[in-house]
Parts: C-alpha cells; structure tokens; sequence
C-alpha cells in the first residue's frame, strides 16, 4: 500500500479538494500504523503515513511502553481537510488541505485508561512521556506543534511532513 510500511487501511487515490491548493495525489486511509490503531481512519499520503510509523516505533511506543501496559491506540483530533491554517481567513493552505498532516488529542492505553494531550502535558505521572513524544517527533515530521506553541494547540499534537531549509520546527 505505501511501500513498506506497517499501516492497515486502504488506498484512495487523488483526492480532490474545494480550495486551490488542497488535495492529495496518492491518498491512503489508515486504521492503523505499526500495530497502533488510530480512533478513526485518517487520509494521508504516504509520506505522513510512513513518518508516523517512525514516530510510533522510535518515540510514542516506548514512551508510554510502562505506563497502563502500553499504547494501543491514536486518538486521532483531525487528518484531511481542505481549509486553510488555524481556519483562519486568508491565511495559506493548512498541511491538513494536502493530506500531509495529523493532529493527536490522546492516547489510549491496552488497560483502557486514555490520556489527553490537554491533560497529560503538565499532570506528574505523563508529563514527561508526553514530552518524550513531542520532541520524537521533531525529524520525522518537519512540523511539530504542541501545547506551549500557541493557542490553537493547546490540546493536541499537531504533525506534519512540510519540509523547511533550516530543518524541523518544532515548538
């Protein structure tokens, strides 16, 4: 489906988008990646299937592997949708409008307890996992925004695979 990556769902093919400058050339819709299933099936392209794989493996996996018997599922806040950064008039086009971004609002563990970015960010018993997993994600993904980015933030992860010169930002 993308290669050789671990993700479970199925192939969508381009899809188009209602602004000029949305959509996805090769879109997939996952279930799951690397084992992970994700609370609802997110379109992507393969790239930001592939980058959240890596993210999993190397960062959220063992982050949270002691914690609840370990992470079972994404909770999954948004993936495509052609609208532009922030929702805000005017602004450029979202990563979210080229399928090349997902935001995570929590984590649900195998004994059934879900941590929330909101709450887990600064609560003693996840705060430092919750920030394990932000930092893991800074290289796989070009963008990464979390909690103390700015007010639309506050409550999830948001990834995406845009490419800067100077590297990931990450704040």
């Amino acid at each position: 489906m993308c290669g050789d990556v671990a993700i479970q769902g199925q192939v969508v093919g381009r899809v188009p988008g209602r602004i000029r400058g949305c959509g996805i050339e090769d879109a997939v819709k996952v279930r799951s990646v690397a084992g992970i299933g994700l609370s609802q099936q997110a379109v992507m392209d393969c790239k930001t299937a592939a980058a959240l794989k890596t993210w999993l493996e190397q960062s959220a996996k063992p982050a949270l592997a002691k914690k609840g018997g370990g992470l079972r599922q994404l909770r999954v806040a948004a993936h495509y949708v052609c609208r532009t950064r922030n929702n805000q008039e005017g602004a450029k086009i979202s990563e979210h409008g080229r399928g090349r971004a997902i935001d995570i609002s929590g984590f649900r563990l195998a004994d059934g307890t879900v941590v929330s970015v909101l709450q887990g960010w600064n609560a003693q018993r996840y705060k430092t996992s919750m920030r394990r997993m932000h930092q893991g994600a800074c290289g796989p993904f070009g963008t990464v925004l979390g909690p103390e980015a700015d007010r639309f933030h506050r409550d999830h992860f948001h990834f995406d695979t845009a490419r800067y010169r100077s590297g990931s930002y990450c704040r």
